[in-house]
């Protein structure tokens, strides 16, 4: 199967396009990739170093729907018919997509398949559906600092999963990890007054 960059470049900027589309169409290009893919497109636009504003709340919603799905064991996602055939303008998604084409680009040439257990076995599916779905909850919360982190976990780690790449998806589960201490410091410190969580360690520490 072709690359997803060129799939995608071929989909969004070769191709005739109305001036709207649906997460149904975009679907065509996934095959039997379709998890991994959903997870790169949904993550994509918030794990940009400049991420599109809007997208992180309902796109974490639909992450944590197919998280959830992928630790049970399913093997095909299922989305509402509402999510499916919401229209999405097509210039915001060419918008996303020249940012982040030359970004997804950089990850193919290292990409190919290895450590396949890591995609394929349950326990490895069950343990990136959990680190995924902590990440879309924090993906949804609606504070500065949450989402991009924990967008580029998702993100890496799902492209991992697209390829059947297990050294890709343990470098995203590193960066969900990141993101969940993120997260964690940024809460924290909204509960305890300004203190982050890592500044509250090091005074533990320092006594």
């Amino acid at each position: 199967m072709a690359r997803l960059s060129l799939e995608l470049e071929r989909f969004f900027f070769e191709e005739e396009r109305p001036p709207q589309v649906t997460l149904a169409d975009i679907l065509l290009i996934a095959g039997e990739r379709i998890f991994g893919f959903l997870f790169v497109m949904l993550a994509f636009p918030s794990a940009l170093p400049l991420p599109a504003p809007g997208y992180s709340t309902p796109f974490g919603m639909v992450i944590f729907l197919l998280a959830v799905q992928l630790i049970a064991g399913a093997n095909t996602p299922w989305l509402p018919e509402k999510i499916r055939n919401r229209p999405i303008e097509l210039t915001q998604v060419q918008g996303v997509l020249k940012v982040g084409l030359p970004w997804l680009r950089r990850i193919e040439t290292i990409s190919r398949p290895r450590l396949t257990y890591i995609c394929n076995s349950l326990p490895g599916r069950v343990t990136i559906g959990m680190a995924i779905a902590l990440m879309a909850i924090s993906m949804m919360i609606p504070i500065p600092g949450t989402n991009t982190l924990p967008a580029m976990g998702i993100f890496v780690t799902g492209f991992g999963l697209l390829d059947d790449d297990g050294a890709i998806s343990l470098s995203g589960l590193v960066l969900c990890l990141m993101g969940a201490i993120l997260t964690s410091s940024i809460l924290f410190a909204l509960f305890a007054g300004g203190s982050s969580l890592l500044d509250w360690l090091k005074a533990w520490l320092g006594r």
